[in-house]
């Protein structure tokens, strides 16, 4: 790729590996599988990854709000799409025209989504949306004159397997349903996200929502064959020599220690490298993990290739896979003590050109 690289930032998003991913998690689950694409799918595009899922296997998309349910009807998708995130007074009747389900959570939700096939949401443990277990009696009597698809909750730490509170939220889950039976209704449940999907195929239920893991990126501390499908890349602008002494960036807080080359990288902050990274972020360029020294700035980051040999427009891999020891999104999460999920869903900016391989059609 040397010397023919033309974005100054690129993210790559391998739309082989995503449907890989779906298909191993549906094969694990064994129930319908909801793909969810809130966020502009984690930072990949909605609207792509939606449709690779949907060949891959999923029947259903989750997204979080209304706005983003209708995108992916604008874009001709016609498959069931779940929205569940929205305020008091929000105009639901665009999302109701399209046919998309709404979760519910209260009565004044439940008023609101008037028309619509909902999903009673209950509380089991998390405590964010949901209905308090104390109110769940009422609200199930109130949505029975209405489409009640489904009952749903949401896992607090499925990632940590072996975690008690997992076995409590499904016993409260459990109760739940057996009300919603009681009152004549006759729901699907799902209360199982990507990390519930991996280690508790006993909570399957009637589906299971998939999120990061769709993403490659694996949320549980065991071995799992995802396939990471974003890699984050730029090129080199220019290269220097600097002498011993010499500081680096912003408050030169770096400062060579002998005569080196120094490449300058055209991403920065202004582009989802967090300034947070300086002083711990390596990059893949010319075949080796390299050191990026002195702060990382709003455009810019000075890499460290001591002598070897380094030219305007070659290839820099910020973050990738990790087959060919490139830095992944989980080291970056881990650098910055936050999850992966935060690294890929900042990728969506402006200056970051994105890209698809492994597309159809």
């Amino acid at each position: 790729m040397s010397g023919q690289y033309a974005p100054r930032a690129e993210t790559i998003v391998d739309l082989d590996a995503l449907r890989h991913n779906v298909a191993l998690l549906a094969e694990r689950a064994k129930v319908p599988v909801m793909a969810v694409v809130k966020a502009d799918g984690y930072g990949h595009g909605a609207v792509p990854i939606a449709k690779a899922a949907l060949e891959a296997g999923a029947t259903w998309l989750g997204a979080c709000s209304a706005v983003e349910a209708l995108t992916l009807r604008e874009a001709g998708i016609e498959a069931p799409i779940l929205a569940w995130l929205y305020g008091p007074g929000e105009d639901l009747s665009d999302a109701i025209a399209a046919g998309v389900d709404l979760g519910v959570s209260s009565m004044d939700e439940l008023r609101a989504a008037e028309g619509a096939a909902i999903h009673l949401k209950i509380d089991t443990g998390l405590n964010r949306n949901g209905c308090p277990p104390e109110e769940w009696p009422e609200l199930v009597r109130a949505a029975r004159d209405h489409n009640v698809r489904a009952i749903w909750s949401h896992f607090a730490s499925a990632d940590e397997p072996g975690d008690p509170s997992v076995d409590r939220q499904a016993e409260r889950f459990e109760q739940a349903y057996e009300i919603a039976v009681a009152e004549g209704l006759k729901p699907m449940r799902h209360i199982s996200n990507s990390a519930a999907t991996l280690t508790r195929p006993d909570l399957a239920y009637d589906m299971v929502r998939v999120g990061i893991a769709m993403y490659g990126l694996n949320p549980v501390p065991q071995q799992e064959d995802l396939r990471p499908v974003m890699t984050f890349r730029s090129s080199v602008a220019s290269v220097k020599r600097t002498r011993a002494g010499e500081g680096v960036s912003y408050g030169l807080t770096w400062i060579a220690q002998q005569d080196t080359t120094l490449a300058l990288v055209p991403v920065g902050y202004g582009d989802g490298v967090p300034r947070g990274l300086s002083g711990k972020l390596e990059v893949f360029v010319a075949g080796h993990r390299r050191p990026v020294v002195g702060r990382v700035c709003m455009d810019q980051i000075v890499v460290d290739c001591g002598d070897d040999k380094v030219r305007p427009g070659d290839e820099v891999i910020l973050f990738g896979p990790g087959d060919r020891g490139e830095p992944t999104a989980r080291e970056w999460a881990d650098n910055l003590g936050t999850i992966d999920y935060e690294i890929v869903t900042n990728m969506y900016r402006p200056r970051v050109v994105r890209r698809y391989v492994g597309a159809r059609g």
